[in-house]
């Protein structure tokens, strides 16, 4: 049974036996976010506030109950963002299940075969509009400690993350393949 961590501090502890898996987890999640050039680190202009971010941790099993990965993700506070400084409007689109339904109905009478994918990362795909900041997150070492990350990309937490993530996935679908 392995405990999972509740904090950054827990997880890359010397005292926590799967701190390497932990410490390599976050590794992972920050070579995604740079990769993905979500941020820049810069001073916090005067009359801002910095949203806080937090590592969180889990242990994804396999279907035999054996881990298949230690995964850490940073996700900011979004809960602390003010309506129409941080963001304008909120929502995830749903499919509704009869939606669904006929689109298997018509793969199933045209024989086509379905396939469904993950994006990995999908919200870290999506710009921004608005312009948010947010505290350095534990583990990241800027030139001044006071300096923050403003954000280029959404990031997992944020209020408009799936409104973002929806309008970035309909522009490539009517652009790319419409």
């Amino acid at each position: 049974s392995i405990t999972v961590p509740t904090s950054f501090a827990d997880a890359v502890s010397d005292k926590n036996p799967f701190c390497h898996h932990w410490k390599s987890a976050i590794n992972a999640e920050f070579l995604n976010l740079t990769g993905n050039d979500t941020w820049e680190i810069c001073d916090l202009p005067p009359g801002r506030k910095a949203i806080g971010c937090k590592w969180v941790f889990k242990v994804k099993p396999k279907e035999d109950g054996s881990i298949e990965k230690f995964k850490a993700r940073l996700v900011i506070k979004g809960f602390s963002q003010k309506p129409g400084v941080d963001y304008d409007e909120t929502f995830s689109p749903v499919a509704r299940l009869d939606s669904v339904r006929i689109v298997f109905a018509l793969a199933a009478r045209m024989s086509l075969t379905l396939r469904q994918l993950d994006v990995v990362g999908a919200f870290l795909q999506s710009g921004l509009r608005e312009e948010i900041f947010m505290t350095l997150p534990q583990g990241l070492e800027a030139p001044d400690p006071r300096q923050v990350c403003r954000l280029k990309k959404s990031l997992y937490g944020l209020k408009q993350a799936g409104n973002v993530w929806n309008e970035t996935i309909n522009q490539f679908i009517t652009t790319e393949l419409g």
